[in-house]
């Protein structure tokens, strides 16, 4: 292998049983597992993220097909000097993450240390939005959430317990990257509420069962949205401790995609202005 790239000294792996490449071996099954505070991150997009200074993580080491080195060369130079960058064949590559890679772009991160509900509402303005999510056990899903909320400037992603991990590579890859920089906490539902509301926020509730419909809603002052799983959605007992709105339908649908729910309200309360009281 040879890279006509100065400053590249990148660590040539032939063996895809060779130890140091182990973090990255079967990732499918391994997802599935956990990796004890540590993720993959796949892609271009996501791996520049991932080095970026706006991320929250720490990159660990890199994992990459030899065609994909050259379009990654500011990122590996920007990384630690200590950082390993690992590069393969693609048939040896494939063979390393069990499937075949076609974006030949792997990087090994480190979690951040979680902020706490506290901390991410110690200093709450007029103009801050947060997204709740109750019981959202899809990886897509979840990543579309992280997306949107970075999208439209959302201050924290507060999660319950029952909700999947953000940190999963397809809810990561699915974010493109946002789960990497956006600040998120996980706590029971009630006690997040509760939070939020004593914080001076008010908490709304994206339910179908709701009256009021989110297009003629005016925020005062700061919001949290609220959304649960497609099918069940929100408990009643979640509903009942906050504000129910809902987006008006046609043609006979009861609800969107929750991602696509996120993306419609987050919209409206961060493009229109604040109520005057």
């Amino acid at each position: 292998m040879q890279w006509e790239i100065d400053q590249i000294d990148p660590i040539i792996i032939d063996d895809p049983e060779d130890p140091r490449v182990a973090a990255y071996r079967d990732i499918r099954e391994r997802d599935l597992t956990g990796r004890q505070g540590l993720f993959i991150a796949e892609g271009e997009v996501v791996v520049r993220g991932l080095a970026s200074a706006a991320s929250r993580c720490r990159p660990l080491s890199l994992l990459l097909a030899e065609k994909r080195v050259a379009v990654l060369t500011d990122v590996i130079q920007a990384l630690p000097s200590a950082t390993p960058v690992y590069v393969a064949r693609q048939p040896v590559l494939d063979r390393i993450a069990g499937f075949e890679l076609h974006r030949g772009i792997l990087a090994l991160g480190e979690k951040p240390a979680p902020p706490s509900l506290a901390e991410l509402l110690a200093d709450v303005g007029p103009q801050d939005v947060f997204v709740v999510a109750s019981g959202i056990g899809n990886h897509d899903n979840m990543g579309g959430l992280f997306r949107n909320a970075a999208a439209f400037g959302a201050k924290a992603v507060l999660l319950d317990a029952t909700c999947c991990d953000p940190f999963y590579r397809k809810a990561i890859r699915v974010s493109v990257g946002a789960v990497l920089r956006t600040p998120f906490a996980i706590a029971e539902a009630e006690v997040i509420v509760d939070a939020l509301q004593q914080a001076g926020v008010e908490v709304l509730a994206l339910t179908p069962s709701a009256t009021e419909r989110l297009s003629d809603y005016r925020r005062s002052g700061p919001v949290a949205l609220v959304l649960g799983s497609e099918g069940p959605g929100l408990p009643r007992k979640l509903i009942d401790r906050c504000r129910p709105i809902g987006i008006a339908m046609a043609g006979g649908f009861d609800s969107l995609n929750v991602a696509a729910t996120s993306a419609v309200a987050l919209h409206h309360l961060t493009t229109t202005a604040l109520a005057r009281g």
